[in-house]
């Protein structure tokens, strides 16, 4: 078995069950028999440390599986929006944006928001706005 596939399913499935309110629940409560127990422990150091430990850990495997859930989602949502890119008749040069330099987006998105300016004079216009003008992507 691929470890990537195997990271990648353990992460979806923590990001699902960890993102459910059934687990913030347990995470509150837990807070609570923690804050609970202070008098007992006389609010101590070591008290102290078990909730900035477990915290800390938990904090710091949750980057991992967030963020790969986030590059997955991400990729999945690329994917259709290049779809739908190459079966209309948008500019096929715009599918791989995300490859582009961020300069190169900057100037693509520059043209976009001069294209959807001149779209807003053209409807106050009167006129329609639905052309479909060159985006230079070079």
């Amino acid at each position: 078995m691929n470890s990537n596939n195997l990271f990648s399913r353990v992460a979806r499935r923590t990001a699902h069950a960890v993102g459910r309110p059934v687990t913030f629940a347990v995470a509150v409560l837990i807070v609570l028999i923690w804050a609970a127990l202070g008098p007992v422990f006389h609010f101590s150091d070591t008290w102290q440390l078990v909730i900035n430990t477990g915290t800390t850990i938990v904090t710091f495997l949750m980057v991992f599986v967030i963020q790969n859930t986030q590059n997955r989602d991400s990729d999945a949502i690329q994917v259709k929006l290049d779809e739908l890119i190459r079966t209309s008749k948008a500019h096929n040069a715009l599918l791989d944006l995300e490859e582009l330099s961020q300069d190169d987006l900057d100037r693509i998105k520059r043209r976009y928001e001069h294209l959807a300016a001149e779209a807003r004079k053209e409807l106050k216009a009167g006129k329609e706005d639905t052309g479909c003008p060159l985006v230079e992507t070079d």
